[in-house]
């Protein structure tokens, strides 16, 4: 899509003063133009049929048909980027779990108190979204996943020779990653297909404070690995993934007994936090070659300093490849500025991270 045509947006929110506030608060943008408005699903799937918007933005729950039977609709007979506006409740954040996994791209969270007052700074947010996801192929993201989630084959791994694994440090391998916009569901592609027997795994998702709960908790029933949101100082072990929460970065600490993962609630970095970022810093100053680092689909730069950093300290590195990206912001940084050592499809990763792992992140060269 050329720039200087305007985004074509449909809103859909059963609020008529939502639609009203969050329609004239994006029509500011000279970027972007509202469409239509609707109030449910059925005429929602009407005007997108009759309007071919480039983006909708939907809402969770409405009458009569709401956001979750939506989209199955949606994406068979008009794949078109969708970002949910969905509540800040625990309800809500399983619901828009669920709608990414149906085919949603993003999401911003509605304002827990007064919508006049609390809508600018969403729709700050959800402009920035809107002109990223703008040229997201989502017909080509639905021919390689079913709406109905189809868990790939895992891969097997043969049990490993003590003291095969090269050790600079007390705790071993660590594997890192980090995603942002599309991430939810590229995070749950590579884990899901990953077998148990994995040094630890630690994952950076931007995400609020209240949803990366919900993530892991999705994940954790999915996964033959144990997923679960980071506690401060939560030691690492083999086998387990760490999901970073929405309200603190993530760092690893060596200690005599092995690495735990530390909490920090320090400014947010690249207007994030958790940072992805952040995680890669300190994986390349704390354990160096004893790290892999995966970045994967998002918006933006963060991670890619990070995961350079990485890579000129020793560790392994991995990025999403354009094609299987959602958004080919984060992982385009890093191989720009030479962190990523192999560009991958999103379903090479998880062999690629088997066949490091087997070799003890020790490079052949």
């Amino acid at each position: 899509m050329e720039t200087k045509n305007k985004i074509r947006v449909l809103v859909v929110d059963d609020s008529a003063l939502v639609r009203k506030i969050l329609s004239d608060l994006l029509q500011q943008d000279p970027m972007i133009e509202v469409v239509g408005t609707a109030s449910d699903g059925t005429f929602a799937l009407r005007k997108v049929e009759a309007l071919k918007p480039d983006v909708v933005t939907l809402d969770v729950e409405m009458p009569q048909k709401g956001g979750l039977e939506l989209l199955p609709e949606l994406m068979s007979v008009y794949p078109v980027p969708v970002i949910m506006v969905s509540g800040v409740t625990e309800r809500g954040a399983v619901a828009t779990i669920k709608a990414l996994e149906l085919g949603a791209v993003d999401f911003v969270t509605k304002p827990s108190a007064s919508v006049t007052e609390g809508m600018p700074t969403i729709a700050a947010t959800l402009i920035e979204k809107i002109k990223a996801v703008a040229g997201a192929n989502i017909r080509r993201r639905l021919l390689t996943k079913p709406a109905s989630f189809i868990p790939p084959p895992r891969i097997t791994i043969p049990p490993l020779p003590k003291g095969s694994i090269p050790r600079t440090r007390s705790g071993g391998l660590v594997i890192g990653m980090g995603a942002s916009t599309g991430g939810t569901e590229a995070l749950k592609d590579v884990l899901v297909a990953l077998p148990k027997e994995l040094p630890p795994i630690m994952v950076v998702q931007h995400m609020p404070e209240g949803f990366t709960r919900a993530f892991a908790n999705r994940l954790n029933g999915l996964c033959e690995l144990t997923v679960k949101e980071a506690e401060d100082h939560e030691p690492l072990e083999s086998g387990k993934a760490l999901i970073a929460p929405g309200h603190s970065h993530m760092l690893i600490q060596p200690t005599g007994m092995g690495y735990i993962a530390v909490l920090s609630q320090s400014e947010p970095v690249m207007r994030h936090r958790p940072s992805v970022d952040v995680l890669f810093h300190s994986l390349a100053r704390e354990i160096g070659p004893n790290a892999l680092g995966v970045i994967m689909t998002g918006m933006g730069a963060d991670g890619a300093r990070g995961l350079t950093q990485m890579r000129e300290t020793g560790s392994r590195t991995i990025a999403q490849n354009e094609q299987t990206c959602v958004v080919f912001g984060m992982p385009k940084e890093a191989i720009e500025m030479g962190g990523a050592e192999q560009v991958l499809p999103l379903q090479d990763i998880p062999k690629a991270i088997v066949n490091l792992v087997r070799n003890g992140f020790a490079k052949s060269d």
